[in-house]
């Protein structure tokens, strides 16, 4: 799967490209690439240019035919006999578009396909004809998901929450979140400065550790996994520019890291904060312009 790398408009543009190792796999890729560099920080290699991304594309597309020169006529003739009908599919010369709103069950979905890829030139998954199989295995849970995700229903779920118990908590959740304080490991302590995932508020950056310790009899509804060695810090919520310049983990938390707290920020975590950070950077413009 290849992602770009994030960058400011002074660096020179390049992208990032992981795959299954084997020795003839990456003799085949630095024959192709000879520029290309393995980054042990974002475990992937990098290739620069311009052009980069189509030609990884490419090249993904020819080691697709190696491993399985008939996929693609098989998946296309799987999809004539039994069609995938989806507002949230489009048919293209090589396989599939498939655009949702952001979903982090859709996100997880589509990365167990085969040779399925972000392009965010067009702000769609990619998913080629010879991984249809998967994809329609997939697909329900897929829809479903996308469908939960629309703004329509979010609000519908938000009326019915009304005057429940569940509303009582996210009032809760609302006044704790006002507080910018997060419990973490006094021997496991965050980067201060820089954007972390955490599984309470999301993407923020760590702006003090104050020392006090924490009470996890008086947090244990909003920080369950807290205990008598939490301390707390501060945060604040990350911007545009600090979300652009995070360059993204190659993999999602492990059971460590989402216990103590925090982690370096998957890409897809990263696509949704930038856009809520440049939404809320429109709507600020937008205000100190009529005033």
């Amino acid at each position: 799967m290849s992602t770009p790398k994030p960058k400011s408009d002074d660096e020179p543009k390049q992208e990032t490209i992981s795959f299954p190792f084997d020795r003839m796999t990456v003799a085949r890729f630095r024959e192709t690439f000879p520029n290309a560099r393995w980054s042990d920080t974002l475990q992937a290699w990098t290739v620069p240019g311009s052009t980069a991304r189509r030609r990884i594309d490419r090249w993904l597309a020819s080691e697709m035919d190696r491993h399985d020169p008939y996929g693609q006529q098989r998946g296309r003739d799987a999809y004539e006999f039994e069609p995938i009908l989806s507002p949230y599919l489009a048919v293209i010369s090589t396989g599939f578009w498939i655009r949702t709103p952001y979903s982090r069950t859709v996100v997880d979905e589509l990365r167990q396909i085969p040779f399925a890829r972000w392009n965010g030139d067009e702000k769609v998954w990619e998913v080629p004809y010879a991984s249809y199989d998967d994809l329609q295995h997939r697909w329900e849970a897929i829809e479903e998901a996308a469908k939960r995700a629309e703004p329509e229903e979010r609000r519908k779920r938000a009326e019915a929450r009304k005057g429940t118990e569940e509303e009582a908590k996210a009032k809760r959740r609302t006044a704790e979140r006002k507080k910018k304080r997060l419990p973490f490991p006094s021997d496991d302590l965050p980067p201060l400065g820089r954007p972390v995932a955490t599984p309470a508020f999301g993407i923020v950056v760590i702006t003090e550790v104050t020392g006090e310790l924490v009470d996890p009899v008086e947090v244990a509804e909003h920080h369950p996994d807290a205990d008598e060695e939490h301390v707390w810090a501060g945060w604040r919520s990350a911007t545009l520019e600090e979300l652009v310049h995070t360059w993204p983990a190659k993999a999602g938390p492990g059971e460590y890291e989402r216990l103590r707290g925090w982690w370096q920020p998957e890409i897809e975590e990263l696509r949704a904060a930038r856009s809520s950070a440049k939404s809320k950077e429109r709507r600020r413009g937008i205000q100190d312009s009529a005033e």
